[in-house]
């Protein structure tokens, strides 16, 4: 069965997710390396990389919303002041266990 060029082509929509989501993982990959490498210098090399790619990652996101691709919602000040208060006692809590 042949396939056309119609059949195997992403729209512009399609692609720019499918790299949202490929730089999405790659900083999962940066961020696990960071966190278990062991010497200054490969240390280094990856936050490089790792700051890179959240550049990267987020012109993809910005190319999507100006198109109309990736909609953000604001957030409510209540809900930020409900978060922020949350996080405040957590943190809080993790100072007085040390």
């Amino acid at each position: 069965m042949k396939t056309g060029k119609q059949d195997t082509t992403l729209s512009e929509k399609d692609a720019l997710q499918d790299l949202l989501d490929c730089e999405k993982l790659l900083m999962g990959y940066y961020a696990a390396a960071l966190l278990e490498g062991s010497c200054k210098p490969f240390r280094k090399e990856i936050l490089k990389n790792y700051t890179q790619n959240a550049d990267t990652q987020f012109q993809v996101f910005e190319q999507m919303q100006s198109r109309g691709y990736y909609e953000v919602q604001p957030a409510a000040k209540m809900l930020i002041d409900q978060n922020t208060e949350k996080f405040s006692k957590v943190k809080k809590q993790i100072a007085v266990g040390q």
